[in-house]
This record gives C-alpha cells, sequence and structure tokens, in this order.
C-alpha cells in the first residue's frame, strides 16, 4: 500500500516513519502556504491513502498571521481533499480539540456544535469543513495535547525546566487528554488501512489520551516517572495570560473511534514512558 505523509519533522509524522514504510514529504518538496503544490503531490505520487500531519500549530502566532494560518490549516487540507475526492484516494486529516468552546464539563462528541476561541481553532475548522465540502472518503481525528520525544511539546518544556528549577505553578483548571504522538500515528495507520479496504469508513473522529487530567496532573507524573524533585502548585489559566485563548475543557468523546475502527483511547501514563526512554537513548 502506498501511503502519502504531508509532513516530515512534526510529531506524529516523525512516528508515522518509524510505524510504516510511507513517502514523508517535507516543506521543501509539498509547502502548505502553497495549496495547488499539495494538490500537485497527491497527483504526482498516486498513493492509495494520504494522511495530513503537516499544520501550522503555533497557536499564540496565529493570533498574530490568522491568514496564513488558515491558508496552511484550511486552503491547503481542502485542495488535498478535492484532489482525493477527485482519484478516489481516502484521506486521513488531524484536526485539533481546539474547535470547541471549551466550556462546560460534558465530553466533546464528534458531532457538538463548534466554536473557536481563537484563530488557531478557526483555522483548523476551516480545513475540517473544506475536507468535508471537497465530497471524497475522508477521516478527520480531534486530538489533543500531543506529547512525545521529537519537537516542542510540554513533556520537554517540563524536563528542560525542571533542570533548573525546583518548584513550577502550572494551570490546573483545564482539563483534557494528553495524547502520545506515536499513539496517534498507530491511529492514523490503523483507519488509513480500513479506509482502502472498506469505502464506507471515514467521518469526523476524536483520539485522546485516558484518563483525562489537569496540565498540573500531567507535569506531577511527568515529573515522577522522570524522578525530578520538583513540587508543583496548580495556578488558574487566568493567572497565566497568552495571546491566544484556551479551551478549559478539552475532554474528548473517543467512543465513535472505538466502534468504527476499534482504537481504543491510548493510556499517556505508558506515553510518558515510551518518551523518556527515548529521550534517554539520545543523551
Amino acid at each position: 500500500m502506498k501511503i502519502l505523509v504531508f509532513g516530515r519533522t512534526g510529531q506524529v509524522a516523525t512516528e508515522l516513519q518509524a510505524q510504516a514504510e510511507v513517502t514523508a514529504l517535507s516543506r521543501d518538496q509539498a509547502d502548505l502556504t502553497d495549496p495547488a503544490a499539495c494538490a500537485a503531490a497527491i497527483a504526482d505520487h498516486a498513493p492509495d491513502v494520504v494522511i495530513n500531519a503537516a499544520a501550522w500549530t503555533a497557536v499564540d502566532r496565529a493570533e498574530e498571521d490568522e491568514a496564513q494560518a488558515t491558508v496552511i490549516n484550511g486552503d491547503a487540507p481542502g485542495a488535498m481533499a478535492r484532489e482525493c475526492a477527485a482519484r478516489a484516494i481516502p484521506l486521513v486529516h488531524i484536526s485539533t480539540d481546539y474547535v470547541f468552546a471549551g466550556d462546560g464539563q460534558t465530553a466533546w462528541t464528534p458531532d457538538d456544535p463548534t466554536g473557536p476561541l481563537g484563530a488557531y481553532g478557526r483555522s483548523k475548522l476551516a480545513g475540517e469543513r473544506a475536507i468535508a465540502e471537497a465530497g471524497g472518503q475522508w477521516a478527520v481525528l480531534r486530538t489533543s495535547w500531543v506529547f512525545s520525544a521529537h519537537g516542542n511539546n510540554f513533556l520537554k518544556t517540563m524536563l528542560r525546566l525542571s533542570e533548573t528549577r525546583d518548584a513550577l505553578s502550572i494551570v490546573e483548571d483545564q482539563i483534557g487528554g494528553p495524547t502520545p504522538a506515536d499513539r496517534i500515528a498507530e491511529a492514523c495507520l490503523v483507519m488509513a488501512r480500513a479506509m482502502v479496504d472498506d469505502r464506507n469508513k471515514g467521518g469526523m473522529h476524536h483520539f485522546a489520551g485516558a484518563p483525562d487530567t489537569s496540565w498540573k496532573g500531567f507535569a506531577e507524573e511527568i515529573f515522577t516517572r522522570a524522578g525530578r524533585e520538583v513540587a508543583v502548585s496548580g495556578i488558574a489559566t487566568a493567572a497565566y495570560p497568552t495571546p491566544a485563548q484556551r479551551p478549559l475543557n478539552s475532554r474528548m468523546d473517543c467512543s465513535a473511534l472505538k466502534a468504527q475502527f476499534g482504537i481504543d483511547r491510548p493510556d499517556w501514563r505508558g506515553g510518558i514512558d515510551r518518551a523518556l526512554a527515548a529521550l534517554r537513548t539520545r543523551s
């Protein structure tokens, strides 16, 4: 099976290359600021299935340049989806919990009304809508709080801070599911292969780690498993202002993914252990 992946160095793209034989396109080969080039790459490679693991992920910077974020997160996936639809190629696309308003305490289902709080969420929602409107076979996988041994993420930030700090204040009123990038890659591959075999599979799905926790709880578990002695105190989101507003409730109902593809929510604590082991092999 020929699997074409948009993205090469991101967290999920890195894991996809480690888990399967894929053709992963770098920015030089398919620049998401040029949607037509993305469509052309699909035509050139003629894959059996496409996984889009590339995106603008700088949440705060999106507030400064929403137009560019929307080209990358909205227009480019739309161009991919239209090309895939024209060639009857299934498309798997990764999205985010930021498409929701983040209110309440109930886990978001794929059918719940969206209401992004900022530019990043709006740009990702634009991509979701463009993909659905393209008319082909598609699956969108919304996920949250992605971490791994690669790139920039919360786990690596906490480890870096723990080298010089013995006490940290971490937000405790945002609740969600940290999600290991290797498990996202695994889920994308399962979905991609299933969609090639069954043209009725696809649609909107959620995938997040379990159990739900706060950023404070996530940090505490990182320090425990890494053997770092850091005292963690909780603070409210309001005490840590950022350019982009963060959703307080990022709980995700992942039951539809389990029902259609047989994919369970991963335990993020095991993901911490795997990431720590990978980081140790580099040192």
